[in-house]
């Protein structure tokens, strides 16, 4: 097994007590805040298995509630996060499901306002990591350690090329990609982790191609 840093040995920059059920459900939570693109005017939240018997001792759903507020894991406002969601007009609300998920450690967040919503899926794999393992339904991995950036788009020859062929214009490396789709030629989701962050003006040029119906970033 390879380490980017020190940090992926001992655990995260963390407010405890779980880098788990605390630092990795936060994760889960900023995930879903980074791909709505927006703070969120309401907030969903299914837990299961493990992150559903012990989310209040261990702190899951302040962490998840901070994480939608884009708070980072070290952030001390993150014990306050009840407080500061009222204060900022985020509604939440936490469901305890009893179905058995792949991973004890899982978590549902729908998000929205009046402009959309989206869902997403998330486990804590131990060690404030995490995986993204669906986004609108559609089935991925996302692990939320690099840049990357998910697109919607509709299921048409040429979508990916042309993503693709932007990045390499602008001289950005693409690390790992995943593509998926529920229908043939219907809609497909397109998940690409790049070695940089990408600015507002890539996206834009992104979001204008033909076929493409949504761009959403993770930043680094």
């Amino acid at each position: 097994m390879k380490f980017r840093s020190v940090f992926d040995i001992i655990g995260p920059i963390m407010i405890g007590p779980s880098s788990s059920h605390t630092a990795g459900a936060l994760r889960i939570g900023k995930v879903a805040r980074n791909l709505f693109g927006r703070r969120p005017k309401w907030a969903h939240i299914h837990l299961y298995g493990s992150f559903a018997e012990t989310y209040k001792g261990h702190g899951t759903d302040v962490a998840i509630v901070g994480g939608l507020l884009n708070f980072d894991t070290f952030d001390d406002r993150l014990i306050r996060s009840f407080e500061i969601a009222k204060e900022e007009g985020l509604d939440y609300a936490f469901f305890i499901e009893q179905g058995i998920p792949d991973h004890p450690n899982t978590a549902k967040i729908v998000v929205g306002d009046e402009l959309g919503e989206l869902e997403v899926v998330g486990i804590s794999v131990g060690g404030g990591k995490i995986e993204i393992a669906e986004i609108n339904g559609f089935k991925l991995k996302l692990t939320g350690d690099n840049p990357a950036i998910v697109i919607l788009n509709n299921d048409r020859f040429g979508c990916i090329a042309n993503v693709a062929n932007i990045l390499a214009k602008h001289e950005i490396n693409i690390g790992h990609m995943e593509v998926s789709r529920k229908e043939k030629g219907k809609l497909a989701l397109m998940v690409l982790e790049l070695d940089e962050n990408i600015n507002n003006e890539i996206m834009d040029e992104i979001h204008a191609l033909p076929n493409i119906l949504q761009v959403a970033r993770i930043v680094e």
